[in-house]
């Protein structure tokens, strides 16, 4: 299991922090942002393929903002699987 710590950009919540086993996400916690839809996201991502959260979540935006904490989450696990 690893921990990866991703700093957004372009949204409300200041850090990103996942519990890894290979390529099964096994928590994320975010730190700022919509407290409880982020809390709810972080639930429905536990036990779930990075390959398949990142097809589902990248590109959604908030509002006129061209990204979202979904999409920073996508591009957080493409950071992650970059390294």
């Amino acid at each position: 299991m690893s921990t990866f710590e991703y700093t957004p950009k372009g949204v409300c919540s200041r850090k990103m922090i996942f519990d890894l086993d290979g390529d099964i996400i096994r928590s994320v916690e975010v730190i700022g942002g919509c407290n409880g839809n982020l809390k709810g996201i972080s639930s429905l991502l536990k036990g779930q393929n990075v390959n398949e959260i990142i097809s589902r979540l990248e590109g959604i935006t908030c509002g006129p903002k061209s990204t979202s904490c979904p999409d920073q989450i996508a591009q957080a696990l493409k950071a992650y699987k970059a390294q």
